[in-house]
């Protein structure tokens, strides 16, 4: 684990250096980053058409009402009439928070192969440029892969450069909810990997899965890849302000909030993903137990309390990793705040031995990962504090398996 120096002089350092490379990203992609956030024009047909339907003789609810609204609605709904909206709106039924989570993946599904039929054309459309085809037909492998099997896909949006979520195990009868919220550059092309395939949303998600079960069989798990977010592209001006962050919290709130039953949630947050955490802290539902950071370039906090938050903190940080030479700092906005590892910060340091610099933190056989999935099933009993913090099971009184 990287020390952390409060010298005086090491600050100034980080200071000056922290304008420096404020100065050379504005030189060098100006104050505003270049977003792929067009406006969806089929989703924009469905909303127009969702709003003057009716079923049952009833007007549709809108698609941002609350998701105890969403829940009701569909709750009246006969099977035949759920899985015919699907059908009819399968980009907005897909995505909608509240909606049950079984009709969630199979509109998904629909949608996934409007999608792929979609770049399917674009692949071999001579109008396009050969980057273009190849992008398009990149999409369509990936899209292809998505509808492989029996895979749970509870949001898709395929418009710009994607969002989705997939889910491991059993949402609606599980009693502990893991969710992995991944860092810069995720969007549909990076959401699984076969190289390197615990960097990626999908493979880090499906290693703690394996992990929570191993660690405690009796528990019912599940484990979701939200990468249902805008990322910064790249370590340009997005990566080091909080506008995307806080987009991303607002939704990360909405799923949590909605998801089925009263299970325990704990937030595994890597990277840029625990800026998006960091700012969801303090209006997260009950229900989220625990939040974990794991590389992360700071909280944008000061400390855990300013978190304002009941769930436990966690922060792990291996001990090549990049991020740990990076400046935790803020000001004016730009940088994310002080560093989750320095004891100080005040959250429950354990180690991430095995790790392997700044994307390992999911791969089998690590201390982070069994970390992970012991925090993730409440075996709070299990985790490894990390040496400069003997002190990680403090205040923890007993398991909550669930």
């Amino acid at each position: 684990m990287t020390s952390f120096d409060t010298s005086p002089t090491l600050t100034v350092w980080r200071a000056l250096l922290a304008v420096a490379v404020v100065f050379v990203m504005l030189a060098t992609t100006g104050w505003s980053a270049v977003r792929d956030q067009q406006a969806d024009g089929p989703r924009e047909l469905a909303l127009a058409a969702w709003a003057r339907d009716r079923i049952a003789g009833h007007s549709l609810p809108e698609v941002d009402a609350p998701a105890y609204r969403l829940a009701h609605f569909f709750a009246t709904l006969t099977s035949g009439q759920r899985f015919a909206l699907a059908g009819k709106y399968p980009s907005l039924v897909g995505n909608l928070d509240g909606a049950p989570v079984t009709l969630r993946y199979h509109a998904n599904r629909v949608a996934l192969r409007q999608a792929a039929a979609v770049e399917k054309v674009r692949a071999h459309d001579e109008k396009l440029s050969p980057d273009g085809r190849d992008e398009a037909q990149a999409r369509l492998g990936r899209f292809r892969s998505l509808l492989r099997g029996e895979r749970q896909i509870l949001a898709f949006d395929p418009s710009g450069k994607g969002r989705a979520a997939e889910v491991f195990g059993d949402l609606d009868r599980a009693a502990r909810v893991s969710v992995v919220v991944p860092g810069v550059d995720t969007h549909l092309l990076t959401l699984e990997r076969s190289k390197r395939k615990y960097a990626a949303p999908v493979g880090m998600a499906e290693s703690l899965y394996g992990a929570e079960r191993s660690a405690s069989p009796g528990t019912r798990t599940a484990v979701i890849a939200w990468a249902d977010y805008t990322s910064p592209a790249g370590l340009g001006m997005d990566a080091a302000l909080g506008g995307l962050a806080a987009d991303g919290a607002v939704r990360l709130n909405a799923m949590v909030g909605a998801l089925p039953g009263t299970s325990k949630v704990s937030l595994f947050c890597h990277s840029y993903g625990s800026v998006v955490c960091g700012v969801a802290a303090h209006r997260a539902p009950d229900r989220v137990a625990d939040i974990a950071v794991a590389g992360s370039p700071g909280m944008r906090a000061a400390s855990a309390g300013q978190l304002e938050t009941g769930a436990r903190i966690w922060a792990t940080r291996d001990g090549d990793d990049w991020i740990g030479d990076v400046p935790h700092m803020e000001f004016g906005g730009i940088g994310h705040g002080a560093d989750p590892v320095d004891p100080a910060f005040g959250a429950r340091i354990v180690s991430a031995a095995g790790a392997a610099g700044h994307s390992g933190y999911f791969e089998p056989g690590t201390e982070s990962l069994d970390n992970f999935a012991a925090i993730g099933v409440g075996a709070y009993g299990s985790v490894s504090c990390a040496s400069a913090d003997s002190a990680c099971h403090s205040g923890i009184s007993g398991e909550r398996n669930g």
